[in-house]
Parts: structure tokens; sequence; C-alpha cells
């Protein structure tokens, strides 16, 4: 056991549990609360044993009813114990992501943790061509309820605005970020970037909004500590357009209309061939910046800016191909390139073709 592990409690600040403190998000966030004077003790909370030092690990289910004997000390405890890959079946998904959130709301207030924190996302606002840009924080969810991840966010949001309804005396904060990107993200939006060349619509220029997951830790520590609280959008300032993102991507725009991308796309997703429906489509097409006025008004400034944050993208997705959502293998990548300008949506559905007529032969 190293040194940090058997250090005395502090006699001040919060007990934080952190859900997925193995990975991920929650592995950056327990890692950053870990070296804190401002918090008392960390627990991770996981289905195994982390590699953070300087924390308290308990192996749980975040499902498991169990959890309450897990969290009986805790004052805080921040849920980010979610699958955001597009490659889940939407049903394990769903099942998955708001069963976690449910069980930690119903386990927090059973053993009175006061303070809940949860992670949805600023699709929540919904991707449309005529948003506002920026989109006021404050806004309502204008998302449709699909059975893609933002499904599942609308769901989680619903929770965490009925918590303390049920339960007085709770109070939940969700924290919104742009576009994730970072070590370990694979999200829909992730996936654009491994295209040849980067899906438009006709009529219509992308704002491109992104947050860094070094970004959203200090805002979630913000959230803990208690400066920030209520419904927060998490991002980069400004946005980049369409132009800016090519010049940074060197990969060029390929344009179809609405109808095209989104009815192909749609069909696609319908027999199986791609993993996430048509409406995540939205959220590469059209803009959902949101305007992060808490956090600016707590005096929060992000470490990466969109440029910053779009290099990290471009280098965590090196090497890997995908189209409309569905990551190809290398063979696939050289066939999805040489379609040329039909390897947004089209190039997908030849791709599907030959290999249905190989299996049959």
């Amino acid at each position: 056991m190293s040194t940090r592990e058997v250090r005395p409690r502090r006699s001040t600040g919060p007990v934080v549990a952190v859900t997925g403190a193995a990975d991920g998000i929650g592995r950056a966030l327990v890692a950053r609360l870990a070296d804190s004077g401002d918090i008392r003790k960390v627990v991770g909370l996981d289905d195994h044993r982390g590699d953070v030092s300087g924390i308290t690990w308990r192996v749980v289910d975040v499902r498991d009813p169990q959890l309450t004997s897990r969290i009986s000390d805790v004052d805080v405890i921040v849920h980010l114990d979610m699958d955001l890959s597009p490659d889940t079946d939407h049903r394990e998904r769903r099942a998955y992501n708001v069963r976690g959130a449910q069980t930690v709301i119903t386990a927090a207030a059973a053993v009175r943790v006061r303070k809940v924190i949860v992670m949805t996302s600023a699709m929540v606002y919904g991707a449309q061509a005529d948003n506002p840009v920026p989109i006021p924080e404050d806004s309502p969810l204008a998302a449709e309820p699909d059975d893609g991840v933002v499904g599942d966010f609308l769901e989680i949001e619903e929770l965490a605005k009925m918590a303390p309804v049920a339960h007085p005396g709770m109070t939940v904060t969700v924290l919104r970020p742009a576009a994730l990107v970072g070590p370990g993200i694979d999200t829909v939006v992730t996936r654009h970037f491994e295209a040849p060349r980067l899906l438009t619509v006709k009529g219509c220029e992308p704002r491109w909004q992104f947050c860094h997951v070094d970004d959203l830790v200090s805002a979630l520590e913000l959230a803990i500590t208690g400066e920030i609280s209520g419904r927060i959008a998490v991002g980069s300032e400004g946005w980049l357009d369409q132009d800016e993102v090519e010049q940074i991507t060197g990969r060029r725009r390929f344009e179809l209309p609405a109808a095209i991308t989104f009815g192909t796309a749609q069909r696609l997703h319908r027999i199986g061939v791609t993993p996430a429906p048509a409406t995540d489509l939205h959220y590469v097409v059209y803009p959902w910046v949101a305007d992060c006025a808490t956090l600016r008004q707590a005096g929060w400034k992000p470490a990466h800016d969109n440029a910053d944050a779009l290099a990290a993208l471009l280098e965590e997705v090196s090497g890997r191909h995908a189209v409309v959502g569905r990551r190809l293998a290398r063979k696939e990548a050289t066939m999805a390139t040489a379609a040329g300008a039909t390897v947004a949506v089209i190039g997908t559905a030849a791709i599907v073709r030959r290999a249905r007529r190989k299996r049959r032969s």
C-alpha cells in the first residue's frame, strides 16, 4: 500500500464518492480529487478496482441496491458510470444508463447523501438547423427522445428533476458537456472525425463546440465544492465554423440534401448496419453550441479552446476509420475512401451490399 493510501483523513471537506472511477472520466476525476486539499476522503466505486492511489476503492455494481452499504459515509456522490459507446445495443445501453442513475439517486436518498451530481450532455438541447448560436443555458430541452444515447440523457435529466421532489433535502446538479473529447472518449461525434470526408447538409453551416475531459473534471470539482449548482453547460468558449474545422482536420466536406442524408441513415440503422439512429447525425451537421453562463459567472475558464480540443480528438482517433458512426476494418476503409463523394452515407450502403454478396457466395 502506498504512502498516499494510508495518509490520515483530513478534518474538513466532504467525503466524495465517484461511480465509474476505474476508467475514463471517473478515473480522471478521482485522480484530481485525490490531490485536492478541499476533499476529506475520496471513494472510488466501480465493478473493479482502479489504479489511482490515495483513495478508498469499493467494488460494486452501481445498479445493485446494495450500493447503499458502500456510500453510508458519503457526503457527495458523482455519478459518471455510463455507457456512451455507439456499438452497444440501444436496449442494453438504455437499461444500464437509466437504471444506474436511478439506483444511485435512490441509494443516496436512503442513506441521506444530500448532494448528487450527474452528467448528461448539451445534446439534450437538441441539434436543429435554426438553433441560436449559442443556445442559452436555461433553454428548454428540445432533443428527440429516440433510442440514441441522447434518449438516455433525457431520461436521466427527468430523474434528476424529480429526485428533489421525491427526496426533500436532496440537491441534484446536472453537468451538460459539449462534444466530449479526450482519452477513451468514443461517441457518434468523435467517429464523425474518423471519416475521410466530413458530412454536411445543404443549406446549413455546422458550428462546433467541444469539451475536453480535463475541463469537464475541473467543472465537476466546482460542483462538488458547491461553487456551482443547477443545470450547467460545460465547454470551450465560442465555436469553430466548418471552414475552420476543415482547415484543422485536413478533411474536406461532403454535402448532401437533408432528405437523402437522414433517410438513408435511418434505413441503414433500421436494418442494423449503423449503430446510431438518424437523429444522432443531427449532432454532426446542425449546431448545438451552449452558452456556459453559470461557469463563466463563477470565474471558471476552460484550459482548452475548441481548436486545442479538436486537435486532441484527432490524436485520439488517429488510425481509425468510420462512416456514419460505423467503425470500419482497414479493407472497408480503403473501399470507403475510394468511393469518393459518396462516402458519408451512400458509401456505407455499398460496403454493406458487397459484404452481403461475399457472405452469400
